[in-house]
């Protein structure tokens, strides 16, 4: 698609962002906020601007509706930050610019700009331009491309590492192979994103205020983890990939130096019935707990001690096409704060 532009002359912010489609206009509000000088409100034209386009990726699956979002377990992972994703069809990116042309035309714009628009529309989409009428005689057939900025990434100036365009792909072609083109392993990266895992709630025995030296058990009910699945798909082009995460050890760090875990690496495995460690019984209070801690020093002169519980669930994927992988595991933790008590002996 050739560039859409006004004459250098009415450069600024307002000029630049009317100049282009919709995820453009935004990158150009941001990269040029505050350029435009003088009273530019007789060219207001935001009230006769459509929205702009959505990308056309669905999410599904059991691993949408828990509590939280997983942390890269090595801190060497972080999804897309821009990528190039369905965006419009023919119909809804001809009343776009239909909605936007109109504003231009109506507004206080000079002529000889709204010329140029009006040119550089027909050299795009005219009879005779890249993607005559819009390609409205393929409704139903393809959709146009663009870019997606991930406004969730961390590292904004990522989200700008993509840089505007617009192409059309055919509903069962395949995406061009270009950098960023959404493709299956991006699917899975993005359904990664959106995995979504319980609480880590743990039970403990004693429950309430815990007594120096005497062990903690720590455990979480036959169930309470299991595999869970978020699938992204392009439905109109036929890929998806399904990202599943599957718990398989509790981390527990006591919060203080001065404690003794059970077992000694703190790392409790998840069973194959989703449960972890075992439930404390009746006349079990002399035994070591197959997951648990025992603290050695009182919290009266430091304040509560932060346990926190973290689980590592590994991520796997597979893909429309029969191709798979594995991404960097990811955590999920949760603090609690626990009291402990000292007993005092009485001596007779």
């Amino acid at each position: 698609m050739k560039p859409i532009a006004f004459r250098t002359a009415c450069i600024g912010a307002v000029a630049v962002v009317l100049s282009l489609p919709a995820t453009a206009r935004a990158d150009a509000a941001n990269a040029d906020q505050g350029t435009a000088g003088g009273d530019h409100t007789d060219r207001d034209i935001s009230a006769h601007v459509s929205l702009p386009g959505q990308e056309r990726i669905s999410f599904t699956g059991d691993g949408t509706g828990g509590s939280g979002g997983l942390t890269s377990a090595e801190n060497t992972w972080t999804p897309p930050a821009c990528y190039y994703a369905p965006m419009y069809t023919p119909e809804e990116f001809q009343a776009y610019w239909d909605d936007l042309s109109r504003g231009v035309y109506s507004s206080g714009w000079p002529q000889e700009d709204k010329d140029l628009l009006r040119q550089n529309l027909e050299d795009s989409y005219g009879e005779e331009g890249e993607y005559p009428n819009y390609n409205i005689d393929k409704q139903g057939e393809g959709m146009f491309w663009q870019v997606v900025r991930n406004e969730e990434h961390p590292d904004y100036e990522a989200r700008y590492a993509c840089e505007f365009r617009t192409f059309w792909v055919d509903f069962g072609d395949p995406p061009p192979d270009l950098p960023g083109v959404v493709d299956i392993a991006t699917l899975a990266e993005l359904a990664y994103e959106r995995v979504r895992v319980p609480d880590t709630e743990i039970e403990l025995n004693p429950d309430g205020d815990q007594t120096v030296n005497l062990a903690t058990w720590v455990w979480l009910d036959q169930g309470a983890f299991e595999p869970v699945s978020v699938t992204a798909s392009l439905d109109d082009y036929g890929l998806w990939a399904t990202t599943t995460a599957t718990p398989t050890t509790l981390t527990i760090e006591p919060g203080t130096p001065d404690a003794r875990l059970h077992p000694a690496s703190g790392e409790c495995a998840v069973s194959g019935d989703g449960g972890i460690g075992e439930p404390y019984s009746q006349g079990r209070s002399g035994e070591e707990p197959p997951c648990g801690v025992t603290y050695l020093r009182a919290t009266h002169a430091t304040g509560s001690y932060g346990l926190t519980a973290s689980l590592t669930w590994e991520i796997s994927w597979e893909g429309s096409d029969g191709s798979g992988a594995t991404l960097p595991a990811g955590v999920f933790e949760t603090t609690h704060e626990i009291t402990v008590r000292e007993v005092q002996a009485i001596v007779r």
